[in-house]
């Protein structure tokens, strides 16, 4: 089948069915993006410095939405993850010392994002700890290695409907809008260790590693599932299809943004208002809304009740992207046959990587390592690591010998680099205010 009878098949079905099939990759990375981590992350933000970093949703959009657009072209032009375009065009020294990262702080990811949901799950229903931990981990890695693909993708695209827990616990809650749309559109800065430390956590949860890798894997498998990419061989683009990722990504990562927002907002309304400026995970933040929420009966449990969901479907989603977007990173790397479009006899050591990065997180919350507390620090990490990256999709973005017709346009070229040089700098400012 080529791609311009799948097109006209298309236009016979309903335009809504044809509208909601636009979204894919993009929706997916954008919600993983807000997966408990980042919910902890942000969370912390407005606890501890109130309204005072909500610029931070407003004007990351454009950086976010020029790097995931340009890794999601590289992986769908090329018809090869990032990993394996780096490996062809780069040192492979670079590319092997970077992935090492991602995994190594996906897996701590992982951990945190299995004992966020277990804690949140906790909050809703009165079972142990361990049964939620193990629970949670087994029911990734089945669907993960077991679900086909075009069924998989289906349910992390309805999970993505958890990010709608964070407006809905916004708008419970009576709030000071003016003060809020003021603090968004005029950035106040702090030139301290603290604020510049979650500044820096929070773009490297929001604009991290795992993200870049899991966007161009997806975009291949799109392909192939899609019947334009044969197993080894080159993509058949369309004009179409290349606009539907655009939209797919941009849609995606604007909610992204939205939700993270909503949670800066309402830590901030309940928490810094009442004092608190420091909380441990997601759950916590949940746990906290409760006794503080006034104005109707039930608003407390209300509030607690939606944004534990939203820890817990977000979580469900962004596990098996940690997972995967390790599996695919390594796998590329190393030349390993791989892709969830593959059984698992077909790719036993990419399916062995998200097996035993689920596995060793889950076991992170029971052998004395607390990986709730490593959150912020992984999403600094991962901030850092994010950097050799972006310069190199940033080179990629501009190689019409790798990209052809499909090479950055200025505006791309121009916000990939910018992205570059902005988690650059926040990574030396943050260096420079640690020593000094």
């Amino acid at each position: 089948m080529n791609p311009e009878s799948i097109n006209s098949s298309e236009v016979k079905k309903p335009r809504f069915g044809k509208f909601t099939r636009i979204f894919g990759p993009g929706l997916v990375t954008g919600a993983a993006d807000n997966d408990p981590s980042g919910i902890a992350t942000y969370s912390q933000a407005g606890a501890q410095f109130g309204y005072g970093q909500l610029w931070s949703a407003l004007y990351q959009i454009p950086f976010l939405i020029a790097i995931q657009e340009a890794c999601a072209r590289i992986g769908a032009v090329t018809g090869k993850g990032l990993s394996a375009v780096v490996k062809e065009h780069y040192n492979k020294k670079v590319l092997v010392s970077v992935v090492l990262l991602v995994v190594v702080a996906n897996t701590i990811n992982i951990g945190a994002d299995i004992g966020a949901v277990a804690s949140s799950l906790q909050l809703v229903i009165n079972l142990p700890f361990v049964f939620f931990a193990i629970a949670t981990a087994l029911v990734v890695v089945l669907l993960e290695v077991f679900v086909a693909y075009r069924n998989y993708a289906k349910i992390l695209k309805w999970l993505a409907l958890s990010m709608l827990a964070y407006p809905i616990t916004a708008l419970i809650i009576k709030e000071p809008w003016g003060e809020i749309i003021h603090a968004t559109l005029f950035p106040r800065f702090e030139f301290s260790f603290a604020y510049i430390f979650i500044v820096v956590g929070v773009f490297g949860t929001t604009i991290t590693p795992y993200m870049f890798f899991w966007q161009a894997s997806q975009e291949v498998e799109e392909e192939i599932e899609g019947k334009i990419l044969e197993e080894g061989g080159k993509p058949s683009l369309t004009k179409q299809f290349v606009s539907n990722l655009r939209i797919d990504t941009t849609v995606g990562m604007i909610i992204a943004e939205i939700v993270q927002w909503f949670i800066i907002i309402t830590t901030a309304t309940m928490l810094f208002a009442n004092g608190i400026t420091n909380i441990d995970s997601a759950a916590d933040a949940a746990r906290a809304l409760e006794p503080l929420v006034a104005g109707f009966s039930n608003a407390g449990q209300i509030a607690k009740i939606i944004f534990a969901i939203g820890v817990v479907g977000l979580g469900l989603l962004a596990i098996p992207v940690l997972a995967g977007s390790a599996a695919y990173a390594l796998s590329e790397a190393f030349g390993w046959r791989e892709g969830l479009y593959k059984k698992f006899g077909q790719a036993k050591a990419f399916y062995g990587v998200i097996i035993v990065a689920t596995l060793v997180g889950l076991l992170l919350n029971f052998i004395g390592v607390d990986p709730i507390k490593a959150l912020i620090f992984t999403a600094v990490f991962n901030g850092i690591s994010a950097i050799p990256l972006l310069f190199i999709i940033a080179r990629i973005n501009g190689r019409k010998d790798i990209l052809g017709e499909y090479v950055g346009g200025r505006l791309s070229k121009t916000f990939v680099w910018l992205t570059f040089s902005i988690m650059a700098l926040s990574g030396l400012a943050l260096f420079y205010t640690l020593l000094f």
